[in-house]
Parts: C-alpha cells; structure tokens; sequence
C-alpha cells in the first residue's frame, strides 16, 4: 500500500461518484497568497501510518511559514523570524481532514514536493469552493480507505513526479 493523499470537491461527496485524486507523496507544502494582504503563507505536512496496520495514515502538521504580518494573519507568539519569513509549530499538529476553500477570485493554491510548486488544480480542477484533503493510502479496497484510484471508476491516480511547472520552490524568498 502507497502513502499518500486524496483531494475530493466537497461539492460531490452528496452526488453518486465524487471525483477523488490520489497524490503519492509522504511530504507536502500546501502555500498559498493571502488574499487582500498579498502575502505569502506556507505550511509542510507529512503523511504517516496510523498506529495500527488497519488504521488510516495521519496527516502532521510539521511547520507553517508566513512571509510578514498585516491585518488578520498575524503569526502565533512563538513564531521566530527568520530570513524574512515568520516560522512557527502549527497548534493543530494532527488535522483529520484540511478544508481548502478555493475560490475563483484568488490564486489556486500551490502544491509543493521535491522543492517545485506547482497550482493545486495541476492535481483537481476546482469548483470555486472546497476542496478536502485527507491522508490515504492506494491499494486494494479495504474498510478505512477509499477504494484504491486504479480501481475506483471515479478515482484517478496522479503522478507526482511529473516534469516541475514554471512555478518557483515553496521555501524561496520571493
């Protein structure tokens, strides 16, 4: 079994097949750009077994970054500058789920592994709304993760280590 992440539209999961895409990956950057601040936010998880062979993996939150301060995003007391960026320990280190609002008035999110980002709807189209992120695994079904990608007929695997887009590397000063 691959460790790894599905990204489902939150639009479908009422509808009859939701479209899920398994990223293969055990570390990630999530960035994004504030969107009236225009300020650049970071944060790196991993994904990990559960603490049982039949458990689903877990997502940890590893580390946030945010490249300054300004109205409504001001960084934790115990984030330390550094290089000009704000550094600090994510306060929920163990999220079941992340809930990605992807809204078409700003930029899509950049999804980030091997030091090249890329926008998050290289991976799903977005719908202007959620998106869920979830740690899981491919491979044969079984009762706590998604049907393996390969297998499902709304499922679709991505390949993450596809040619790198134009897009800088998450942890560049920018």
């Amino acid at each position: 079994m691959i460790l790894g992440v599905c990204l489902t539209l939150a639009a479908t999961l009422g509808g009859a097949s939701p479209q899920t895409v398994f990223i293969p990956v055990e570390r990630f950057t999530l960035a994004w750009m504030h969107s009236i601040e225009k300020v650049r936010w970071e944060e790196d998880y991993a994904v990990v077994e559960g603490a049982e062979p039949t458990q689903t993996p877990v997502l940890q939150a590893l580390q946030a970054r945010v490249r300054g301060s300004a109205a409504g995003m001001e960084p934790p007391p115990d984030a330390r500058l550094r290089d000009g960026w704000y550094e600090y320990t994510p306060q929920i280190r163990r999220p079941l789920e992340l809930r990605l609002t992807r809204s078409i008035y700003t930029a899509d999110y950049d999804w980030c592994t091997h030091g090249q980002c890329r926008p998050m709807s290289d991976w799903l189209a977005s719908d202007g709304d959620i998106t869920l992120l979830r740690p899981c695994r491919s491979g044969p079904p079984g009762p706590v993760d998604q049907p393996a990608p390969g297998l499902s007929p709304t499922g679709q695997v991505v390949d993450p280590s596809l040619p790198p887009a134009k897009y800088p590397s998450a942890t560049q000063n920018q």
